[in-house]
């Protein structure tokens, strides 16, 4: 098969993007194009406004809702170390075994995956002038070729550029004609008109509450926000899609609230998103964690990825700051004596923007004005639910409780 490799932030997805595929696969240069999401841009790192998680579930629930034939996108970037520079990616994702099971697993017939393909990259008339520039360029080329977009009022000299490369570098450049609009993603985010944002992205961005003022991270250091990012990708690895944007949003959460409450923003940032961190660890493997952190105060299997949680950040990030720990240790039950932080953890995680398992709405309008009154309402819902399902309340639970005076 000839196949077509588009990388790019995705930060949002919009109409420009859509339009660049839809037309490179219309040239006729390619059968099919793989989407990568970029974890470690060496343009953008730690710039983007989202971590990459986001973006690559964004574009995933884009390219399904808008039904688009022949368009995968690959998560190739997350097994990658360090910056994802193009001709790295490509050495990974173009050898027989990746592309082979990759295309298997997007359910293209094992026959046609095992066959001989063509690479091309897929890039905009604007950045080929540019590309001998490039983190090892002509390595790129012994990879792929370079199948770049004629964009409308773009003033690259294209033949120019082309001539260039080939001269220089060897390789193989094919130009098609780009049939779409011409917008960009920082035009997007700074105007805040997402208009240009396929339906199926602009819903994945209002259920997560993206792009909004509590995202933005403004007030929180260099090192949180790249430690954000960095812990983002590392839990790619142990999470599913929904319960990772879950944490996620509850990083975010917790910092926006932190700010109400006058709490550490950084603290808050992190104990927030890493508190499902050992969600999906295997039974077992919670069991130990928990011990390792807090003995034998948590046995039921829901409760036990609280501590693992707090154990595993701290054995595999080196997470040693026991406010962020205990924030995480303690993020469901609750406890006596909390700390601010630790009530900032267990609120986010009952009412963050994607959770819809009741009207929340009364609670997250106390959460802006009263942390107290906000958590009264939620371990209300919780003992109301508990009773109702018959099960005994954690001890730890009926302490918070009483000292919330319920």
């Amino acid at each position: 098969m000839k196949i077509g490799i588009y990388g790019g932030s995705f930060d949002p997805v919009h109409n420009g993007h859509i339009a660049m595929i839809k037309s490179a696969l219309k040239s006729g240069f390619i059968d099919c194009v793989i989407i990568i999401p970029s974890v470690r841009n060496s343009f953008k790192l730690y710039s983007n406004k989202l971590p990459p998680p986001y973006r690559y579930y964004m574009m995933k629930e884009t390219v399904e809702g808008l039904g688009l034939k022949n368009c995968y996108v690959s998560d190739v970037e997350y097994g990658i170390e360090g910056v994802s520079y193009t001709a790295v990616v490509l050495a990974k994702l173009t050898s027989d075994e990746y592309i082979r099971d990759f295309l298997i697993s997007n359910d293209v017939k094992r026959k046609k995956a095992e066959e001989h393909h063509e690479f091309f990259w897929i890039m905009g008339s604007d950045t080929l002038g540019s590309f001998e520039a490039w983190y090892k360029p002509g390595e790129i080329l012994n990879y792929a070729s370079l199948l770049a977009a004629a964009r409308p009022g773009d003033d690259t000299d294209v033949e120019k550029a082309k001539a260039s490369i080939v001269k220089n570098l060897g390789g193989r450049v094919e130009i098609f004609r780009l049939n779409g609009v011409e917008c960009s993603s920082s035009e997007i985010t700074g105007s805040g008109d997402f208009t240009e944002v396929p339906e199926p992205a602009l819903k994945f961005i209002r259920k997560h509450a993206l792009y909004t003022e509590n995202t933005k991270l403004e007030g929180v250091s260099d090192e949180a926000r790249k430690s954000f990012f960095e812990y983002a990708v590392w839990m790619y690895g142990y999470l599913g899609g929904k319960r990772l944007l879950h944490t996620l949003n509850v990083g975010y959460l917790s910092a926006h609230l932190a700010d109400v409450f006058g709490c550490d923003k950084n603290k808050a940032l992190i104990a927030g998103a890493l508190h499902d961190c050992a969600k999906e660890l295997p039974i077992e493997e919670q069991t130990e964690l928990a011990k390792r952190y807090s003995g034998d105060l948590f046995t039921e299997k829901k409760l036990l990825h609280s501590p693992a949680g707090a154990a595993f950040a701290m054995e595999q990030l080196g997470i040693e700051d026991r406010e962020i720990l205990d924030a995480i240790c303690y993020h469901t039950t609750g406890r006596g004596d909390m700390s601010v932080l630790e009530k900032i953890i267990y609120l986010a995680d009952k009412i963050e923007p994607s959770r819809d398992y009741t009207d929340l709405t009364p609670i997250r309008a106390a959460a802006e004005k009263d942390l107290d009154s906000a958590m009264r309402m939620t371990a209300s819902s919780v003992r109301d639910k508990f009773v109702s399902q018959g099960r005994d309340i954690h001890p730890m639970t009926v302490l918070m409780m009483k000292e919330l005076g319920m």
